[in-house]
């Protein structure tokens, strides 16, 4: 793995972590494109990426993206700009520094929703698509409470703090992670500065959600997601998911001729993708592409 940085339109330096296999056979394969959620960073899919870029059969390179204000990206100055656009241009901007044309786009939570949007900004680009616990009706219920983290997210002061506070805000969702799924929740969403652990994006990013309330009708995303309609999917849903409904996922079935899923036991919003069984199943769906 190795750091790439590249600048925005609106010239924020920007990151992405670029996985690139050593054997040449690579070049043949599709690379995936990994796009995290709200909150989330690029280290998400560290152990899912090494696995693609390694795997014995097809190695493909593998780009994750950290947006703007999170991970090693430059915090915006206006948190106004942490929108679903702007993150979909950055993303665009990204592919064109790495000289990437089109590749299978993984799409965790919001990184579903920047998909929607990279399918009528850069169509040729997506040649298949993965959205991880997303889909185009969001669950109110799963919002809010995504809101509540934000406003009142935890501050440990050891990485072992953080693992309870962890397992207290996710554990009745998560049951099936083990000791090493919470250690790399943890090392994934905090960074470590001068001994303090902070969250690794700008708490900034709360002022998003400040004016979201529990009775608000959510819009959907019905139009974007009939325009990928023509691409191979596969929809990951955690089985405790407050976030994508069932009821969504079978009616995303029923209006799209290529699609696939798995349900995840044990984990809520949203699936490890290197766990469960997923890289591999992840890694299959792409050599179908």
């Amino acid at each position: 793995m190795e750091s790439r940085f590249y600048t925005s339109r609106d010239g924020l330096r920007l990151h992405a972590r670029d996985y690139v296999p050593l054997d040449a056979a690579h070049e043949h394969n599709l690379p995936v494109i990994c796009l995290h959620g709200l909150s989330r960073n690029a280290r998400d899919f560290d152990i899912l990426a090494k696995h693609l870029a390694s795997h014995h059969r097809t190695p493909r390179r593998v780009i994750a993206f950290d947006y703007r204000g999170r991970g090693q990206s430059q915090y915006d100055k206006k948190w106004s700009n942490y929108n679903v656009l702007t993150e979909a241009e950055d993303v665009v901007s990204g592919l064109n520094a790495l000289g990437i044309e089109h590749g299978i786009f993984i799409g965790t939570s919001r990184g579903g929703l920047i998909t929607f949007v990279l399918a009528g900004m850069k169509p040729t680009a997506l040649k298949g698509v993965i959205l991880n616990d997303i889909g185009p009706v969001i669950d109110g219920a799963g919002l809010m409470q995504i809101r509540s983290y934000l406003q009142h997210a935890p501050r440990p002061k050891t990485w072992g703090e953080a693992i309870e506070a962890q397992k207290k805000i996710m554990g009745k969702s998560f049951p099936a992670l083990t000791d090493d799924d919470w250690r790399f929740e943890v090392e994934s969403r905090y960074s470590q500065k001068d001994g303090i652990l902070s969250a690794d994006y700008d708490p900034r990013l709360a002022d998003t959600m400040k004016g979201l309330n529990a009775g608000d009708r959510l819009p959907t995303a019905w139009p974007q997601f009939m325009g990928l309609r023509h691409l191979p999917m596969l929809v990951i849903r955690g089985e405790n998911s407050n976030i994508l409904s069932k009821q969504t996922l079978d009616e995303m079935t029923d209006v799209h001729p290529a699609i696939s899923h798995i349900g995840v036991e044990g984990q809520g919003h949203a699936p490890m993708v290197h766990t469960a069984g997923l890289d591999d199943a992840i890694a299959q769906f792409c050599a179908s592409v």
